[in-house]
């Protein structure tokens, strides 16, 4: 099988939004803006990760999205991270790992119909009143007036609390689904042999932990967990020891990244922008609550980018695509799109049109667990109105070092009451 040896360009291109200092470094948003001034659809000829498209409007990112048949997601074409190369190109220490979300139609659609009753509406409204208690009592065990990392100490415990929930993951051993998160979510993981042998140990001590709950599953099935929906259903009981692993990657990265990272942006920010956090201090409808949600949600755009290959010569929007080119359509950037959102660097709580984000994807791909991050977002607002508690920002947070996952490693709080 043919390898593809990646060069570091010497001179960093400067449109080259790919590159993880960027993110690291908050730096990404004058680029972004001059992509969507200048060039929305933009080939980036030289990078990290090989030639690809960057696409940072709107409306042609819904386009590509509407169109699964002529822009693949397929990991067998590279899947969905502008880090992948397909099956053709894989490197020494990398394995295929599939996962429904870079599937495309019919083996997409039969998976994800068989998870997605679990993030249905009746399975929400079940969920409903354990979150809002486990969010309260979280909350009630944070110093008010001492420094603490609201990354390590809120952000990730629930997150990891919902995550085993979801899987009914054995309880003490929960804060491993965290650890598999950081590692496996990670597409600068693949740069040397090193890192790519050491990210797919990580994947198969993952399998093993959930290969143990798969066999204690098909004995005891339960009603509600993932794994046992799993078991329950053809297109997903007799899935290969790599797919297994690919699908618990994606189901583990999205239900963590998500919801973490969005729960760090509320605290970060609202310490941002105090006029808006203002707006929450001082009301406290409900209805504020769920808008200021997806506004957060929109702002800080977790997953920065998925990534999309041509399956075919085609024309995009007077641009021509070639055949197996990769496109970056850059959530991030089309959430700050200045047609849609104008003012859109800010939160806005009251945002007339917050819920048109496209944090979650669009079409086929939309997130399945939304609602579940909707959910927990939410009651970490409402809970935090209920204690008339604001989050100050020390210090500007330490982030994480990737074009994908957009989110926080570290950041430094301090509580105070209004």
């Amino acid at each position: 099988m043919a390898t593809q040896v990646r060069v570091e360009p010497v001179t960093p291109h400067p449109l080259d939004v790919s590159r993880a200092d960027m993110w690291r470094e908050d730096k990404w948003q004058e680029p972004m803006r001059q992509l969507r001034s200048e060039s929305p659809i933009y080939y980036c000829e030289d990078s990290k990760f090989g030639p690809y498209w960057s696409v940072t409007t709107y409306k042609p990112i819904q386009h590509i999205e509407a169109l699964p048949k002529i822009f693949s997601s397929s990991w067998e074409y590279g899947g969905i991270t502008v880090a992948g190369d397909g099956v053709e190109f894989l490197k020494e220490g990398e394995i295929p790992m599939p996962m429904f979300i870079a599937m495309d139609p019919p083996q997409h659609t039969a998976q994800r119909r068989t998870v997605a009753p679990a993030f249905g509406p009746s399975e929400i409204e079940r969920m409903r009143a354990d979150t809002v208690a486990r969010t309260a009592a979280l909350i009630d065990t944070l110093p008010v007036g001492q420094p603490f990392d609201w990354v390590e100490k809120l952000s990730i415990e629930l997150t990891t609390d919902m995550l085993a929930i979801l899987f009914d993951f054995p309880w003490e051993d929960r804060h491993n689904l965290t650890r598999w998160s950081d590692a496996l979510g990670d597409i600068e993981s693949f740069d040397t042999t090193e890192l790519r042998q050491a990210r797919t140990a990580t994947a198969f001590e993952m399998g093993a932990a959930f290969k143990e709950l798969w066999d204690h599953k098909a004995k005891n099935p339960g009603k509600h967990d993932l794994i046992s929906i799993m078991l329950q259903s053809d297109a997903m009981s007799h899935m290969s020891e790599h797919e297994f692993m690919g699908n618990l990657i994606l189901l583990i990265v999205g239900g963590n990244d998500t919801t973490r990272n969005s729960m760090s942006a509320y605290a970060y920010g609202l310490h941002c922008f105090p006029e808006e956090r203002a707006k929450l201090e001082a009301n406290h409808d409900p209805e504020l609550a769920v808008n200021a949600m997806h506004e957060i949600i929109r702002w800080q755009t977790p997953l920065a980018h998925m990534r999309r290959t041509a399956m075919e010569d085609t024309e995009l929007f007077g641009h021509q695509i070639k055949k197996r080119d990769k496109l970056a359509l850059w959530y991030a950037s089309a959430n700050r799109d200045e047609e849609i959102f104008p003012d859109g660097d800010r939160i806005i709580v009251d945002r007339e049109n917050a819920r048109r984000h496209l944090s979650f994807g669009y079409g086929i791909h939309r997130c399945v667990g939304a609602r579940v991050a909707e959910l927990q977002l939410t009651t970490l607002i409402s809970e935090m109105q209920k204690r008339r508690l604001r989050v100050n920002v020390l210090s500007e947070p330490d982030r994480v070092n990737a074009s994908f996952v957009h989110g926080y490693r570290h950041m430094q709080v301090e509580l105070e009451k209004y």
